[in-house]
């Protein structure tokens, strides 16, 4: 029985070399990326099996995303759309230095996704795992995502968990929080950051309180914040618990999300505590800075090495894992 499902669109990410640009750049890096695939691969390459669950376009750019997703030891489970009426997701990314800010340029119209249905989608293997994740940043793309997701949702068999990955140039924050809160009651687990709470949200505070009015506006049993190098807190039980960052020689950021989300998950589901997960999530999510792309391709024994040379100063938490 799969412990992890991941439901979400995975985009083909093109990239010039570090130090080049998108519009005089005569080669590029390319990666498979999502949110739900990046939390897939970091919980897969952790130990946990996992199933990511979507819609491709059947061209060899969508089986170039399949065949790329199974290589980091994770099972797919994706419905063909005819090439000839959907494409594959793109989006460019040019990282940027102070004070250059990053470039992003998304190209996702008439993609597989979009027309995604409940009844295109492996119930059975939904209601069957531990853990369901549903990626945010797909609802952007149609109503029959969004209608999909709160199916995936509704079907979990075992905890439900949602993460809001807001992409602004894929929607307003104002549709964002009118979407993402519709399908609050079907979610055990909320996953955010703290720049999306106040973006997307309108929550203000200080990020203990914003977890715990998240909790109590959601009813959550869990909400998950994470905070880049800062670390990460997690609400639980009415009780907070925090993780210190790791500093970093960042090289790219923008996979460190999907890394906390996969080890955080993953190391709930084998039924370590709340403090311990925190911890793997942290290390998984400081190793993705590291990493030249969006892809937490991190390996356990990087993971637990690091965890072993910090200092936590943090109490020991309790909690059961996630059923």
């Amino acid at each position: 029985m799969t412990q992890l499902v991941t439901f979400g669109e995975a985009v083909l990410r093109l990239s010039p070399p570090p130090t080049a640009r998108l519009e005089t750049a005569e080669q590029f890096d390319a990666w498979t990326t999502g949110a739900a695939s990046n939390a897939a691969v970091a919980a897969s390459r952790l130990g946990t099996d996992v199933t990511w669950l979507s819609k491709l376009s059947d061209t060899p750019l969508g089986r170039r995303a399949v065949s790329t997703l199974r290589g980091h030891g994770l099972t797919t489970d994706v419905t063909w759309a005819d090439a000839g009426e959907s494409r594959q997701g793109l989006t460019f990314y040019e990282p940027g230095a102070t004070p250059r800010e990053s470039t992003v340029v998304d190209d996702r119209d008439r993609t597989a996704l979009e027309s995604i249905e409940p009844g295109g989608l492996p119930m059975g293997t939904v209601q069957d795992a531990d853990a369901v994740f549903a990626s945010g940043e797909s609802l952007a793309l149609s109503g029959d995502v969004v209608e999909t997701t709160q199916a995936v949702l509704r079907a979990a068999g075992g905890t439900s968990v949602l993460g809001l990955n807001h992409r602004p140039a894929l929607w307003s924050g104002e549709a964002a929080r009118e979407t993402v809160t519709e399908l609050f009651p079907a979610v055990d687990v909320f996953v955010t950051n703290t720049e999306e709470a106040k973006r997307v949200l309108k929550q203000t505070g200080r990020p203990p309180e914003v977890a715990h009015q998240l909790a109590n506006e959601g009813d959550f049993e869990t909400v998950v914040m994470t905070r880049g190098e800062r670390g990460a807190l997690v609400w639980h039980d009415a009780t907070i618990h925090e993780r210190d960052g790791v500093e970093t020689d960042a090289i790219d950021t923008t996979g460190q999300q999907g890394a906390f989300v996969g080890a955080f998950l993953g190391r709930r589901l084998a039924g370590d505590d709340i403090a311990d997960a925190i911890a793997h999530g942290v290390a998984a999510a400081a190793l993705t800075r590291t990493i030249h792309g969006p892809v937490p391709t991190i390996d356990p024994s990087e993971v637990e090495h690091l965890i072993s040379d910090l200092d936590d100063g943090t109490p020991g938490a309790s909690g059961g894992p996630l059923r």
